[in-house]
């Protein structure tokens, strides 16, 4: 298969956004490099906010693809436009094993309890995980 599925986890609210911008940038930047001639999808959390909000708009200006992987829940918020929708449970966490099964590298941005969850559960699996904490 030649395409990157490449996870995006990370804060909600109350974080500096030019901060999470920049590590997005600088995350996207690295992969694109190490796999030039793949093509590249996010794979995030469906709704319209925080870290996955930045991540699905940058994926947006570079051409890469979209896809929302989340619980029923998620139609309660505003949700972003993405290329491909998965829900899968109907509560927060359900969807996490769907989610890892369908992303071959992982972006932490901050991000409270079920981003570490992830985030333990990807490296776990051996997937290249990258990491970053917000001030």
């Amino acid at each position: 298969m030649n395409e990157l599925r490449i996870g995006v986890v990370g804060s909600e609210e109350n974080f500096d956004e030019a901060e999470a911008q920049e590590m997005i940038l600088e995350a996207f930047d690295k992969l694109d490099l190490q796999c030039p001639t793949k093509t590249k999808i996010i794979v995030s959390g469906l709704t319209d906010r925080g870290i996955k909000a930045i991540a699905y708009r940058e994926a947006t200006k570079r051409n890469w693809g979209t896809m929302g992987i989340a619980c029923s829940r998620a139609r309660e918020y505003d949700c972003f436009p993405v290329d491909e929708k998965i829900i899968e449970g109907n509560e927060w966490g359900d969807e996490s094993s769907t989610f890892l099964d369908n992303i071959e590298v992982l972006i932490r941005i901050g991000g409270g309890n079920q981003s570490f969850r992830e985030t333990a559960e990807a490296k776990a699996r051996g997937k290249q995980v990258m990491e970053g904490d917000l001030s």
